[in-house]
């Protein structure tokens, strides 16, 4: 990142969803704090979109924090119907 890193530089970060099984990647919560403490002190601009959690809301205060609904289906089947929310956190 720090290469990359400017003014000009929009970063989106897209990390697996906490405590939620399927990804197969070890992501602990010391890399959710690690993405926080980046998005504070980056030069340009970062978006993290993260399930709505209350570890999530924890670990990303002091970042603007918008949340939006959504319904996911997986390969056009519209059997969940449920919703789900989702974090979308800015740095700016």
């Amino acid at each position: 990142m720090s290469r990359y890193d400017r003014s000009t530089t929009l970063f989106y970060c897209d990390p697996p969803y906490w405590e939620t099984e399927g990804y197969g990647v070890d992501f602990g919560i010391e890399q959710y704090h690690q993405l926080a403490a980046a998005a504070k002190t980056i030069a340009g601009k970062m978006i993290i979109s993260v399930n709505d959690h209350p570890e999530m809301r924890k670990v990303f205060d002091g970042l603007r924090v918008e949340t939006t609904e959504l319904k996911y289906t997986v390969g056009g089947q519209k059997a969940n119907s449920g919703k789900s929310r989702e974090l979308v956190i800015f740095n700016w």
